[in-house]
């Protein structure tokens, strides 16, 4: 398991504002918030990866193309969960990668949505079974 990623961005006060607002819907809270460092943990006491944001040295954002980190994929607890951070991802400014669906090409019932943050990350938003 894994303990926790550190991403770069290329800019810290979007990455503030964006997640904030997103990483609640998928089962995060605000661990820390500093001027070099922004850090969410899984809420209420879960185990879980934790997240930490900070200022890229290389202003090139993310890209398909380059190497790094390309794809975060969040399990919620159901779909109306994946659609709610879909709509709040596209609220927010996302461009859409995937509308929430299930893929049949991934073991069933693989249920997720896909878009892109503001620094070219794919995000996914995924529960694996049919509960609502």
């Amino acid at each position: 398991m894994l303990g926790h990623l550190g991403l770069n961005v290329t800019d810290l006060s979007v990455a503030r504002a964006y997640y904030g607002e997103l990483l609640p819907l998928l089962g995060y809270e605000l661990l820390l918030d500093h001027d070099d460092e922004i850090g969410y943990r899984p809420a209420g006491g879960r185990r879980g990866t934790y997240l930490f944001f900070y200022p890229a040295v290389d202003p090139v954002p993310c890209h398909r193309d380059r190497t790094g980190l390309q794809h975060l994929a969040f399990s919620v607890a159901g779909r109306s969960e994946v659609r709610a951070a879909h709509e709040r991802a596209m609220a927010l400014g996302s461009s859409v990668l995937h509308e929430p669906q299930t893929f049949p090409q991934y073991p069933p019932p693989y249920y997720a949505a896909f878009w892109l943050d503001p620094f070219g990350f794919m995000l996914e938003a995924v529960c694996h079974h049919d509960r609502d």
